[in-house]
């Protein structure tokens, strides 16, 4: 997956709390403020009822969709992650050798080749239990072969992994192809890897509104698709667009019509405008927060995901 847009500084909207007041004592030189600031803002999310990333108000959804809704819930995956992302934000060096860095490799480098390098930011969509739950199968069930588009570091992949025989993926930055490679995963060019071969089931999280020509794509992954094959597709709600590097303001070729004021319209809008007019059609789909490792800042850093389960629609 593209993750370098999705930075800890795009997530923060866990720093809606009000910390004024708590922050209202200062301590004196800049690293002591900065992890006292860090001590609050993890105060807050070790408060944070986390059920609320899952929350959907169904009324707002018309019962064709409302229907195919499941509710998922944070798990031991989830858990470990977010377990995984306080250790690391703890480690102060480390976190102070990682900022310095960033301001001196961001001249030159992207975001996600920095994150690659650094071995830092790593990301949690979906885990394995839950994807079962998103697909409706058992927990003997596996399929052959599973191709990941924008796979970054492979921290996604591997919660996928477990449910195929193969694995392929599909990365711009080169500093992630050399992680995914080291995981195993069988590296496909960016630009061939939908021919002369087709998946029982194409993942793309998050990755729509990161690239250049997201209609594109669509049609790609519909062409690469086997007759019963499925689309694990995810998009961060409200969405907005971003290309990482090319364009030289950041706007893609394609602009998607998503539209709505709330997450659930914008929901029915993806749907509507995006996905039916691409020839696919919803099996079931989910809630989920898009989490990222954090930083001196907090411990991580969430977006809101809207998460399909999608089938090419029937021809008739």
């Amino acid at each position: 997956m593209e993750t370098s847009s999705y930075s800890e500084t795009s997530c923060e909207n866990v720093n809606a709390v009000d910390l004024a007041s708590s922050l209202a004592f200062r301590p004196r030189g800049s690293l002591a403020r900065a992890l006292y600031r860090k001590e609050k803002h993890d105060e807050y999310l070790s408060q944070f009822d986390k059920a609320e990333w899952y929350k959907c108000d169904l009324t707002e959804m018309p019962d064709t969709l409302a229907s195919k809704f499941v509710q998922l819930e944070v798990d031991q995956d989830t858990l470990d992650f977010l377990d995984q992302s306080e250790r690391k934000s703890d480690w102060i060096p480390t976190q102070i050798w990682h900022t310095l860095a960033k301001a001196f490799l961001g001249w030159f480098m992207t975001q996600t080749s920095i994150n690659g390098w650094l071995q830092r930011g790593s990301m949690f969509v979906v885990s394995q239990s839950q994807l079962r739950n998103l697909l409706r199968v058992d927990d003997d069930w596996r399929s052959d072969e599973l191709l990941d588009l924008g796979a970054g570091d492979g921290e996604v992949t591997a919660h996928l992994a477990p449910l195929f025989r193969k694995v392929y993926a599909t990365e711009v930055s080169g500093t992630m192809r050399g992680l995914l490679q080291k995981r195993g995963y069988e590296l496909l060019d960016v630009d061939n890897w939908n021919l002369n071969r087709k998946y029982d089931v194409i993942s793309c999280l998050n990755l729509i509104d990161r690239c250049d020509t997201p209609m594109e794509l669509l049609d790609q992954i519909s062409k690469a698709l086997k007759p019963d094959g499925r689309v694990l597709l995810a998009v961060v709600l409200p969405f907005s667009a971003y290309v990482e590097s090319g364009a030289p303001d950041f706007k893609p070729k394609q602009l998607l019509p998503i539209n709505g004021s709330t997450f659930e319209q914008q929901v029915k809008s993806v749907v509507d405008d995006v996905l039916t007019p691409a020839n696919f059609e919803v099996i079931s789909w989910s809630r989920v927060p898009y989490l990222c490792e954090g930083d001196l800042q907090q411990s991580y850093y969430w977006l809101d995901d809207v998460i399909f389960v999608l089938k090419l629609k029937s021809v008739t």
